[in-house]
């Protein structure tokens, strides 16, 4: 693996841009919820401000598959105008469009849903807002498998947002992440996971579970090139800091070869930013 950072977190180059057929471009995005009744023009988390933004960044990079946090319906036709042509499956945890989406984004032209479905992390999966690990708020979990139309090969996508208080829930939640796996939908799949996991990388539980003694590696470590510094995936609309804490993540099960990964803070030349996350990113490969 080298670290190669080619670009500043205020680069408007693509830091992957689309993937060529043999490869998969995949990101994971907190957006930040729309919280325009309590913020005003000029503050940083004013989302008609952070709108274009979110849009730019997005049309620039081009994942084949995004996984996304925090976005209520009213941001969803954001997304749309970001990746006009991509297809989108997921509901609001509050049930139909309600409640934030963890929704899942993906380009039709070169994958096909074989099937898909969202439960909720807790001792009730299929009831809706249902909570019972100690998180006070709903979290839930989209997967997808897939045909990648290039290679008529079948892969899967998860992508979830885990509670930002409760690592007991947290915990539950990555065991839960790996039972899916195990189930007989997705068994035997080669696996994409993608999420805000509210938990640092190498020193948490959801961590330890799911990638140190679990079935996935963390594209960021596994990547032969890294593409930026190793920068906290939590700016909160400050500068990124080198060293910080990755709270989101990009997994992939061993099937997969990780050729690049990016933190993308997403900073326009004012230094403004479309999310108090950064976008995280890799180019994997089928082996």
């Amino acid at each position: 693996m080298s670290t190669a950072p080619r670009t500043g977190y205020q680069d408007r180059h693509p830091l992957i841009g689309p993937a060529r057929q043999d490869h998969l471009h995949v990101m994971t995005f907190n957006l930040r919820y729309d919280n325009s009744s309590a913020t005003a023009v000029g503050e940083p988390d004013h989302w008609p401000e952070r709108r274009p933004l979110m849009i730019d960044l997005l049309a620039r990079e081009q994942p084949t598959l995004l996984g996304v946090q925090e976005a209520l319906f009213g941001q969803l036709d954001a997304l749309r105008e970001a990746l006009p042509g991509h297809s989108m499956i997921g509901y609001g945890r509050e049930g139909g469009s309600a409640g934030e989406h963890s929704a899942l984004l993906y380009d039709p032209s070169r994958l096909r849903i074989r099937q898909w479905d969202q439960f909720w992390l807790s001792d009730t999966p299929q009831l809706i807002g249902s909570t019972s690990w100690g998180n006070r708020i709903t979290r839930i979990v989209v997967w997808a498998r897939m045909e990648d139309l290039a290679t008529g090969r079948e892969l899967a996508m998860i992508t979830t947002h885990l509670d930002h208080e409760s690592e007991p829930a947290r915990v539950r939640s990555a065991q839960a992440l790996i039972d899916l796996l195990g189930s007989s939908a997705l068994k035997g799949l080669p696996t994409l996971v993608t999420g805000d996991f509210n938990s640092p990388a190498h020193s948490s539980g959801a961590y330890t579970a799911l990638v140190t003694g679990g079935p996935f590696r963390d594209t960021w470590d596994a990547a032969q090139q890294r593409l930026t510094p190793a920068w906290g995936t939590f700016p909160n609309y400050r500068e990124p800091v080198e060293g910080g804490e990755r709270i989101d993540w990009v997994l992939a099960t061993e099937e997969f070869t990780v050729l690049e990964a990016a933190i993308n803070p997403g900073a326009d030349s004012r230094g403004r930013f479309p999310s108090d996350h950064a976008a995280v990113q890799a180019r994997v490969a089928l082996r």
